[in-house]
């Protein structure tokens, strides 16, 4: 392919180098290149000139090579014998005023090419592709299949008791009410946002594991809340399952794979789930009519280590503001994982996970608004991240729990079985 027909690609040197091109005057009398005579394009190293000897310029001026003239050093330079004899080209080009101090350098280019392509991407709207579109609207549907915010089909669990205080509590509370809020109704009353947040504490465990062992509290109701968890956690476990279960994509899994993503993945989509119903004002997960607090998780067995960086996730995660979609993404791109235990096929997981996450990028670029549109993505990758550091702590809790008062439903174990 001759040197012409390189120089007019898309992104070209000469696009890069000279930004955009300098539209030629809209007269009567075309402009012709001031070396060969052929049609020019604009001015390129402060000559008009066309877009081949623009790019022999450019290339006989960063090239070692030296020419010289096989004739007498006088050749009629047009356009086409101008390959003929590129010494007495080059002196033309110098004749008619083209400056070598106008060739920007490599990192000059590349950087202009950056700014070329920013700005293509930017005048160009992005859009979701159709396989995207289909994507998301199974997601979507498999997902209100699966989750109720109002929590009206969980009926079926033991009563939440708080008679017992914990012995480290994550919010101010009037003096006069020492509990979390009641199951139905307001109750208690959460003191400002930032009363809520984790705060740090050199007594992070609240119960010693082994005086809890010994004969003096065996038999003894401990975790008072923990029959009530034990039922929301499975209820929420189950319909994780069923949600993992509508997906095309993660039925043509083999049975083996499809249980290592779901033991590897429910607790962080549990929590995202959660998410989806916390009060960042309050400190409340408002699920329907039921209202929880985090010294429910405390009265339940769980420990500081544990909540502390919960509690900091949850209201890192709702202070992103996501949109159902962005939580749905966000929970199968935690599906998806193919660095989980057990794991078989990685690269068909890999790629499912490329995939929505690809998804959720452009679903943000074209829904979204505001500079801040371009963070958003990489918080909720952070976020994704975050999750994963805890899944180890809470396996250990849950077995700890279980082994002072063992009320943990199998399926809780069975879902944390492949971290012990």
């Amino acid at each position: 392919m001759s040197s012409e027909s390189e120089a007019r690609s898309p992104l070209d040197d000469s696009e890069v180098e000279e930004g955009f091109r300098e539209e030629l005057e809209e007269d009567e009398e075309p402009k012709v290149c001031q070396v060969c005579g052929d049609k020019a394009t604009g001015y390129h190293f402060n000559a008009m000139t066309c877009e081949g000897c623009k790019g022999f310029f450019r290339r006989a001026m960063k090239g070692p090579a030296k020419f010289r003239c096989p004739f007498q050093n006088n050749c009629v330079i047009t356009k086409s014998n101008r390959r003929q004899c590129q010494f007495c080209r080059l002196q033309k080009c110098l004749s008619i005023g083209m400056l070598k101090e106008l060739i920007m350098s490599d990192e000059a280019v590349e950087k202009r090419r950056m700014l070329i392509r920013r700005k293509r991407m930017a005048e160009e709207p992005v859009v979701l592709t159709e396989q995207q579109d289909v994507m998301i609207q199974e997601l979507l549907e498999a997902h209100r299949k699966t989750f109720d915010k109002t929590f009206s089909d969980f009926c079926q669990f033991r009563p939440l008791n708080r008679d017992q205080n914990p012995m480290a509590e994550y919010s101010l509370k009037p003096a006069k009410s020492q509990h979390c809020p009641d199951l139905v109704g307001a109750g208690g009353v959460l003191g400002p946002v930032e009363s809520s947040l984790p705060h740090g504490s050199s007594s992070s465990s609240f119960c010693n594991i082994q005086d809890a062992n010994n004969s003096n509290t065996k038999g003894k109701i401990m975790f008072t809340t923990l029959p009530h968890i034990t039922d929301l956690s499975t209820y929420m476990i189950q319909n994780v399952i069923n949600y993992a279960k509508v997906l095309k994509s993660f039925r043509a899994l083999t049975i083996e794979d499809q249980i290592s993503l779901l033991k590897g993945a429910t607790f962080e989509m549990v929590q995202m789930r959660f998410n989806m119903t916390f009060n960042e004002n309050t400190g409340i997960w408002e699920c329907g009519s039921l209202l929880y607090c985090m010294d429910d998780a405390m009265r339940a067995g769980f420990q500081r280590h544990l909540l502390d960086p919960l509690m900091k996730f949850h209201y890192t995660l709702r202070r992103l503001h996501l949109d159902e979609m962005e939580y749905v993404l966000m929970q199968t791109i935690s599906l998806f994982s193919p660095d989980r235990p057990g794991v078989t096929q990685h690269s068909v997981i890999d790629k499912n996970q490329e995939m929505l996450a690809c998804t959720l990028k452009t679903y943000i670029e074209s829904k979204r608004s505001g500079p801040e549109k371009y963070l958003l993505f990489p918080k909720i990758m952070a976020c994704l991240t975050e999750m994963r550091t805890m899944n180890e702590e809470y396996t250990k809790q849950l077995h700890q729990i279980q082994d002072i008062q063992p009320e943990v439903s199998p399926l809780m174990l069975e879902i944390v079985s492949q971290h012990s």
